[in-house]
């Protein structure tokens, strides 16, 4: 079967590639040409045909996607990149999908496309965690990533192509453990279900053969022994680290405004039988993975402590909330906490700004002693 992936160098694309070329597909892949994917290609030179484009520019698109079976569209900017850059994620994520599917539509055989989609469509789900298919999209407010999924799904339905959607859940790998801004983002109490990168390729491989995946859509997740809450998550997660459990303060996490949840497979999983690894399963793989590094990073868990620190939003918000109120009583400081909530970004952008110039001045006033300094030299 000819199958094309857009996105094939990230996370789920890698997973999905290596197990469709162990099941002998013929596979083309359609990336960025950056210096990263580049040096991803290298490893399947002789197992795939590679395409480099861009899925905003639709004569990129066309090259890839003649004779081709099945598209697996994985290709999007994701967060944090989505939220600093909404226009560049809107152009991929929901442009990039219209271009897709305008091209599929101009072949004389029209492939099929398999989109995976997110959990983060749902919305913040502490209160309600269990996740039905058919459950109402409320994503969170300024969810970028979100909603231009849910844009691009609602093209997919009404385009008149074959299609699938696959939701898809917290997504784990082991070659991906770097600690970003965004692991901040989500609340301490939310109830997560993982699914191991690896199931999630199972998933697709197994669909492509599947006849009663198309036209629907599926949450994909990793079970019930994939399920756990964030805190326990993070604290263990740390512990792997070798650097302790409560290793950051709770005011370093987002109250609400977040996603994830438990998801019903129970679809999913009897059409496409994909959940193998548990999370003690990742646990475990994390711990290989770090090996006697964890003993090291003990030593300077100090200063990794202050590095994430300064990453949170969350908690430097909290800093200066508890440094502009700190001095008054407790119903002012109730008052003074709304005012600040409610202008937190102005403030502080005003602070910045204060900042710059203060260093303004000095440059100046050091430029102005070293002219006096200067001409004294001269009239002595």
């Amino acid at each position: 079967m000819n199958i094309l992936i857009t996105g094939a160098f990230g996370n789920v694309g890698l997973s999905t590639t290596k197990e469709l070329i162990n099941r002998n597909h013929n596979i083309r892949i359609f990336e960025v040409p950056n210096k990263k994917n580049k040096k991803l290609a290298r490893r399947f030179k002789t197992k795939v045909e590679l395409y480099w484009g861009d899925i905003r520019r639709k004569e990129d698109i066309a090259h890839a996607i003649k004779d081709q079976d099945i598209i697996i569209h994985l290709a999007a900017i994701i967060p944090p990149l989505a939220d600093e850059d909404p226009k560049l994620a809107h152009e991929v994520n929901v442009k990039g999908t219209l271009n897709l599917l305008d091209e599929m539509k101009s072949q004389t055989t029209v492939p099929k496309i398999i989109f995976t989609s997110s959990i983060a469509v749902y919305g913040d789900r502490r209160d309600n965690p269990m996740i039905e298919i058919d459950d109402p999209l409320l994503p969170s407010k300024e969810d970028t990533y979100a909603n231009n999924k849910i844009q691009a799904e609602n093209l997919i339905r009404e385009s008149g192509v074959d299609f699938s959607i696959f939701r898809l859940t917290y997504i784990t790998s082991v070659n991906k453990l770097n600690m970003d801004p965004l692991m901040f983002h989500m609340p301490l109490d939310t109830p997560i279900e993982i699914c191991d990168t690896q199931d999630v390729g199972f998933a697709l491989a197994n669909a492509i053969v599947c006849s009663d995946i198309w036209g629907k859509t599926f949450n994909i997740a990793g079970g019930e022994n994939c399920r756990t809450y964030y805190k326990d998550y993070i604290d263990k997660m740390m512990e792997l680290f070798g650097l302790g459990k409560n290793f950051l303060p709770d005011t370093a996490y987002a109250k609400s405004d977040y996603h994830c949840g438990y998801m019903n497979t129970e679809k999913s999983q009897n059409l496409l039988n994909y959940q193998w690894y548990s999370l003690e399963d990742y646990y475990s793989q994390v711990k290989k993975k770090i090996g006697i590094k964890r003993y090291f990073t003990w030593l300077i868990r100090w200063m990794i402590r202050l590095h994430l620190l300064r990453k949170s939003y969350y908690y430097r918000r909290f800093k200066f909330f508890k440094k502009k109120a700190g001095a008054f009583s407790i119903s002012e400081n109730k008052l003074i906490r709304k005012l600040l909530s409610n202008n937190y970004n102005k403030i502080n952008s005003l602070e910045e700004k204060v900042k710059q110039l203060e260093e303004i001045i000095e440059e100046l006033r050091n430029m102005k002693n070293d002219i006096n300094l200067s001409l004294n030299m001269e009239n002595g």
